[in-house]
């Protein structure tokens, strides 16, 4: 079957190759290659027909940016970016390439580390101990037990748990921060208080997650806290930086 376009993965320095034992989307792997313009270059291959979020094509995606992210800084693309043809490709990287460049100086030495806090569903009993409502709805519940009183004390619960996971959140945000060349906010996830993300030195991250393990640790009775990294750095990459003029997402 023909190809469908060509498929865009990340943009790297120019003199980055794809790595030999690696290949792209599709069934069997896609062969990966190289478009250079001037001190960047695309690494691409050709797009599959009928491509789809498939779990196999998903993986090759992100491993492939992972191991670029091995030799340098990485512009990556999410999933699905695909240009109409090499041409397409090559006046992108021309027409921005000193963003991109600027781009890659900027994130070279440095990874994506995801930050989520969620209310402490194992902080129920010390929750009674310290909010003086909650223990007053839990005590009407017992006296006079119904639909009604087990409502209100379901909805308190679950405010209250949010409300102290929002302040652990906000707290370890102000911790975290100096550690981190730059912080970016995540879009909403349900039943998750915080979600953001850090830019952080390579060589930084252990000390980063040790210092985020110590805070959950001290306060796991008020969020749970969980961290994704190291990651392409997706959320530092502005639109600038990604051609999404010549490409069209799946």
């Amino acid at each position: 079957m023909a190809a469908d376009g060509v498929y865009v993965y990340a943009i790297v320095r120019a003199a980055v190759a794809p790595p030999a034992d690696v290949g792209g989307v599709g069934n069997p792997p896609a062969p990966l290659r190289s478009i250079r313009r001037g001190k960047v270059a695309a690494v691409v291959s050709e797009a599959p027909p009928k491509l789809r979020a498939r779990r196999r094509d998903l993986l090759a995606h992100q491993d492939l940016l992972q191991r670029l992210a091995e030799d340098g800084p990485v512009l990556p693309m999410r999933f699905g970016m695909v240009a109409p043809d090499e041409e397409s490709v090559r006046r992108q990287l021309a027409s921005a390439e000193g963003e991109h460049v600027a781009a890659l100086e900027r994130l070279s030495g440095g990874v994506e580390v995801n930050m989520k806090a969620f209310p402490a569903q194992s902080g129920l009993s010390t929750l009674i101990a310290e909010d003086r409502n909650v223990r007053h709805l839990r005590d009407e519940a017992r006296r006079r037990p119904g639909y009604e009183a087990s409502l209100r004390l379901g909805e308190a619960v679950a405010a209250a748990l949010a409300t102290r996971a929002a302040a652990a959140g906000r707290r370890i945000l102000r911790e975290l921060t100096p550690l981190a060349r730059e912080v970016a906010k995540g879009p909403d996830v349900q039943g998750c208080t915080l979600n953001v993300s850090f830019l952080v030195d390579r060589r930084e991250q252990e000390r980063f997650r040790a210092r985020a393990q110590r805070f959950a640790d001290a306060h796991r009775d008020h969020v749970e806290l969980r961290l994704a990294g190291p990651l392409p750095c997706y959320s530092f990459v502005t639109a600038e930086s990604c051609p999404s003029q010549t490409a069209a997402g799946v």
